[in-house]
């Protein structure tokens, strides 16, 4: 029942948070925020979130002792993992650069250091180096000794060693089980596919199987213990490659120091050391290997490259010789320099020639147009300077005489006008000089052109004495470059192997060991600190994930506290557990158990009341709660028995006419009550039931009507209350839960004090935003609530109920004050759900 009650209360909220919607107001961010959301409860509860943490305690220290226990498990059924590593050197250095040649052929300078160094790389994980490693450490068997967990592996330590020859490879991978039986013997058994092959043997005796044969011999000091388990494993090349290709690391540390880091990985630190320090002595002698047959085929390079240029050399030699002595010339290619820089002179002694003549034809039209000079103060040779380089005094002399003459008639025809004697004398005389400079013009330049004449002579006959010397200097540059060539590559030969064989005098391999292996103190898997870390942060994790889950499924009210929190209705107090006897149905106690901490609460709530509403007065106290279960009419029959105790007349209606429950903590029958008042078919009168306190009435809820909200807005409702004021002081009203309808709310406006119970570890925190709702809807100012079957806290009670005033209790089992029945033993069952809780 309480669970389909919890599902219509679920769907009463959403209903009225969907209807509350229209009281949204935009928040400072746009958003919309009803009041509902900001009420309290929302945040972070921290008394909660310590609570929780509190009794989640032992739960985190369990995980964190099962996630440490785990890491001591692990690393107790790990195998250690080792890592030995060198670092080695590599002086880059090539063949070609020995000699002095550069790059090899084809080399564009491209090549780097990483190239080079991813070279070597290779050849150290190549199958070469695999191959003379396998000579070097027997790799091809594994002994081992079995331990109670792990087996492991004796490198160099195994009391015993093996001979074998195999023919059938179906012996590959695959235990061969020992156990010695005394000093001398020992048994052997082999599983071969489904055949198991026993046997017992003596120490150096050659076992004949098929497909194998192999000897036990001692080995080193150690002794075989009798009745150990050890075993060993025959490996083929594959198994033995695919296990140094999976442990073995090659990698480049500083490309720009061309150093490299050889590592490898085992279980036994020894044998990583081992395998690392073979690499190591591998590598030198490939690298030895691989400069002597270097050297060789350079030695033989650099012989025959002397003995063909050699050749070479000589040929040209002999034919610069007969062309010398055929053409009886060696410098003909300085003769040809020399014609060429005359006919160069001549050239340029012909280019002046003609610049002459062409400023003979300027000076002329300049003549010609009286334009010889442009001021007046102004002499011929300073305003044409290059007469100077014609050497010809007479024209100088001409040229000033007729520029004078110009000038002079120009000054002249200022003032005479050109029919006048003295004009027309002037201009015979300059018409005179005119004559002689032109006379004087055309002669010079007869003279320069006879110059040009004689110059192309002398150049024809440079021409031709070039002719006469016919490919002389071609052939002589064509012999004489090959010749250069061959004589400076063999001495180039020559000295580069007198250097190379100094250089070659001791071959050492061109890498250093700058550090070499050593064996590892402390594995690199599993590292036994971060073990332990991670499994201590994988407890406290899971440790801080379930308080993280157990808070958020923390959705009821276990304390005063959180009630206070979360609502803004004062708190009348707080009701303990009734535990003296099993209750199947709300019953008054407080007279039967005055002394009982649940009496004393009572009388605190009673007391808080007189706060609210004074005594004096006639009071309507409504009880309400939000769903059936929490204990309404339990407190509602409690609360009116101890206020009919102190004196006052109190009458209880039971208005939850759905499902009437007074009549129950009475023992009392329901035939009539107020569904038949409300409809006038009896009288208050005759519907008042007396109980074993003298002043303490109530009338039941009576036939479940089908209208009870109807019924209460009845003005009958109003009138009956105004009979009972007559005759009692206190009317006490047990309503139907407020979450499921809406028949308490109706009583609780004409209540004159409504209070709200709330139960300990039953009712949900969303309870407390529907109460907040009807008091803020409903304008409840003297709204309260209680807090009823609260467990203990501690030592000292239940805590104190407050509002007006304070209620105390005295002691967690009555310290003489109250008779509390004394706990018994809890029983498992018990003790699990508190572990849980």
């Amino acid at each position: 029942m309480a669970v389909s009650e919890n599902a219509e209360l679920e769907e009463l909220i959403r209903q009225a948070t969907a209807t509350g919607n229209a009281d949204a107001t935009p928040s400072s961010t746009g958003q919309t925020v009803t009041e509902e959301e900001t009420e309290a409860g929302e945040g972070l509860d921290l008394t909660t979130l310590v609570l929780v943490a509190r009794r989640s305690l032992l739960w985190v220290m369990l995980l964190l002792i099962v996630g440490i226990t785990g890491s001591w498990l692990y690393l107790r059924y790990t195998k250690p993992v080792y890592k030995a590593s060198s670092v080695l050197k590599i002086d880059e250095q090539k063949s070609a650069s020995v000699l002095g040649l550069g790059g090899a052929p084809g080399s564009n300078g491209q090549d780097g250091p990483s190239s080079k160094l991813a070279g070597e790389i290779e050849l150290i994980k190549s199958e070469i180096t695999y191959n003379r490693l396998k000579k070097l450490i027997p790799l091809d068997i594994n002994y081992y000794a079995k331990g109670t967990v792990l087996e492991n592996e004796l490198f160099n330590t195994s009391p015993f060693r093996v001979e074998y020859s195999i023919s059938d490879d179906g012996y590959y991978n695959h235990n061969f089980e020992i156990e010695y039986i005394d000093t001398q013997h020992y048994q052997l058994s082999i599983t071969a596919g489904a055949e198991i092959i026993r046997g017992t043997y003596g120490i150096g005796q050659l076992v004949r199987l098929p497909g194998i044969n192999l000897r036990l011999l001692p080995d080193g000091e150690s002794k075989p213990l009798i009745g150990n388990a050890y075993h060993f494993t025959l490996l083929d090349d594959t198994a033995i490659d695919r296990y140094l290709n999976l442990n073995l690391t090659v990698e480049v540390l500083n490309p720009n120091a061309n150093t490299i880091q050889i590592a490898f990985t085992d279980n036994n630190r020894l044998k990583a050391v081992a395998i690392v320090n073979a690499l190591d002595s591998v590598y030198l002698q490939a690298k030895l290997e691989e400069k002597s047959l270097t050297t060789t085929k350079i030695r033989a390079f650099v012989t025959t490259q002397l003995q063909e240029y050699g050749r070479k050399l000589t040929v040209a030699e002999n034919n610069l010789k007969s062309f010398v002595g055929r053409n009886r010339t060696y410098d003909a290619k300085g003769e040809l320099a020399t014609t060429r820089e005359k006919q160069e002179e001549l050239i340029a002694q012909r280019l002046t020639l003609e610049e002459g003549i062409q400023l003979l034809k300027e000076v002329k039209q300049l003549a010609e147009e009286a334009r010889l000079t442009i001021r007046e103060d102004q002499t011929v040779s300073q305003n044409i300077p290059a007469l100077a380089d014609l050497h010809d005094p007479v024209l100088v002399q001409l040229l000033e005489q007729l520029n004078a003459q110009q000038l002079n008639i120009a000054r002249v025809k200022r003032s005479y006008k050109s029919g006048t004697f003295t004009v027309e004398d002037l201009n015979a005389g300059l018409a005179t000089t005119q004559q002689a400079v032109n006379r004087q013009l055309v002669q010079s330049s007869k003279l320069l052109q006879k110059k040009i004449d004689r110059l192309d002579e002398q150049n024809t006959e440079l021409i031709e004495k070039l002719h006469s010397l016919p490919g002389i200097q071609t052939e002589l540059a064509r012999l004489e470059r090959p010749l250069d060539l061959y004589n400076s590559i063999f001495q180039n030969l020559l000295q580069k192997q007198i250097d190379y064989e100094i250089s070659s005098a001791g071959t050492n391999p061109d890498f250093q060991v700058l550090s070499s292996a050593s064996a590892p103190l402390d594995p690199i898997s599993p590292k036994r600190l971060l073990v332990y870390a991670i499994g201590l942060a994988g407890g406290l994790i899971l440790g801080l994930g379930l308080i993280a889950g157990r808070y958020l499924m923390h959705n009821t009210v276990t304390s005063v506290g959180e009630l206070e929190r979360n609502t803004k209705a004062a708190v009348l107090g707080v009701i303990p557990t009734y535990a003296k006897e099993p209750m199947d149905i709300s019953r008054l106690v407080v007279d039967k158990n005055p002394k009982a901490s649940v009496s004393e609460a009572i009388r605190s709530i009673r007391t808080n009341l007189d706060f609210i509403s004074p005594s004096n007065k006639k009071r309507l106290i409504s009880i309400t709660s939000t769903i059936s279960g929490e204990g309404k009419t339990f407190v509602a029959v409690n609360l009116a028995g101890i206020i009919a105790l102190s004196g006052q007349r109190v009458i209880i209606l039971d208005l939850d006419m759905r499902k009437p429950k007074v009549n129950l903590a009475f023992g009392a029958e329901n035939v009539r009550g107020i569904s038949t008042i409300l409809i006038d078919r009896h009288s208050a009168a005759e519907c008042i039931q007396h109980t074993s306190v003298e002043a303490l009435d109530f009338i039941s809820a009576g036939p479940t009507p089908p209208n009870p909200s109807e019924l209460i807005l009845s003005p009958r409702f109003d009138q009956l209350i105004k009979e009972l004021h007559q005759q009692y002081d206190v009317i006490m009203i047990d309503t139907p839960p407020v979450g499921l309808v809406t028949d308490g709310i109706l009583i609780m406006r004409k209540a004159d004090v409504p209070i709200y119970i709330v139960r300990a570890n039953y009712s949900r925190k969303t309870f407390l935003k529907n109460l907040n709702r009807l008091m803020r809807n409903n304008q409840f100012g003297r709204m309260c609530t209680v807090l009823n079957d609260a467990q203990a806290q501690g030592s000292n009670g239940y805590g104190y109920g407050y509002g007006y005033g304070y209620g105390y209790g005295y002691g967690s089992y009555g310290m003489g004050y109250y008779e509390e029945p004394e706990p018994g033993k809890p029983t498992f069952g018990q003790r699990m759900k508190r572990l849980f809780s």
